[in-house]
């Protein structure tokens, strides 16, 4: 496993390409309400992140038709934008994103509530927020990768959801998915050393259920087996010598 290692040149690079992605976000969670389609976020975010100067890295990435991942409800992750798909009042909607800047990735997602929802969808949403921020106070030169994970598991375990184990947080840079993979469930590992300078996409997906996931016929659509909601939250970081830098944010 190579881990890169950005320089002080790549790091700025990588934190403007984070820094235009997290107004996209901002201007999108303005944007969702009751009674848009799923087709008219992606076509929003594209817009904004071409107005930008930059290119949506999802758009055909692998085949992916859309520059925006929009799950809804027991959607995990990975949601292909349509224009039937009309978003209703009390659903949950993840969404999932990036963009390149001169060359160098960001990703983040969140998922947001549309129009009033149900206190158990609401906790949901936060524990699954609250446990990246968790994870992130293991995210330091010195420590291990592992140690994210299990900071990530601790704090869920208790509220009895399910942390998908079939997809896993990711290192990036000039590729929107580099080494390592990072796994948001207990490990027996500690995993590689983290160096100052690597930059990470951590991203804690949560059922309110069971942890197992199925893909849909699309396949790309991953969603909860039991049917339960599912929450997703995600932002790039950067491991310094001290507190890491959450670029997304």
């Amino acid at each position: 496993m190579a881990i890169s290692i950005k320089n002080e040149q790549e790091i700025a690079l990588m934190r403007e390409s984070c820094r235009l992605l997290s107004q996209v976000h901002k201007e999108m969670e303005l944007f969702v309400r009751p009674g848009i389609s799923t087709k008219e976020i992606d076509i929003m975010c594209d817009s904004l992140i071409r107005k930008m100067g930059c290119i949506p890295n999802f758009k055909n990435y692998h085949g992916y038709p859309a520059s925006v991942c929009v799950s809804v409800n027991d959607e995990v992750v990975h949601g292909i934008p349509t224009k039937h798909r009309v978003l209703q009042e009390g659903d949950i909607v993840s969404l999932d994103m990036g963009l390149i800047y001169r060359g160098y990735h960001s990703d983040a997602a969140r998922t947001l509530p549309v129009g009033k929802i149900t206190p158990e969808a609401q906790q949901l949403i936060e524990v699954t927020k609250q446990s990246f921020f968790e994870g992130i106070k293991m995210a330091k030169a010195g420590n291990h990768l592992h140690d994210i994970s299990n900071a990530i598991a601790a704090y869920v375990k208790p509220y009895g959801y399910g942390i998908v184990r079939d997809l896993v947080g990711h290192g990036i840079g000039t590729s929107l998915h580099e080494d390592p993979q990072i796994p948001n469930f207990q490990q027996i590992k500690r995993g590689p050393k983290l160096r100052a300078g690597m930059t990470l996409a951590i991203e804690p997906m949560i059922n309110m259920g069971r942890a197992d996931v199925e893909w849909l016929d699309d396949g790309w659509t991953v969603v909860t087996a039991d049917g339960s909601l599912s929450a997703h939250y995600e932002n790039t970081v950067l491991i310094t010598d001290g507190e890491p830098e959450i670029l997304t944010l």
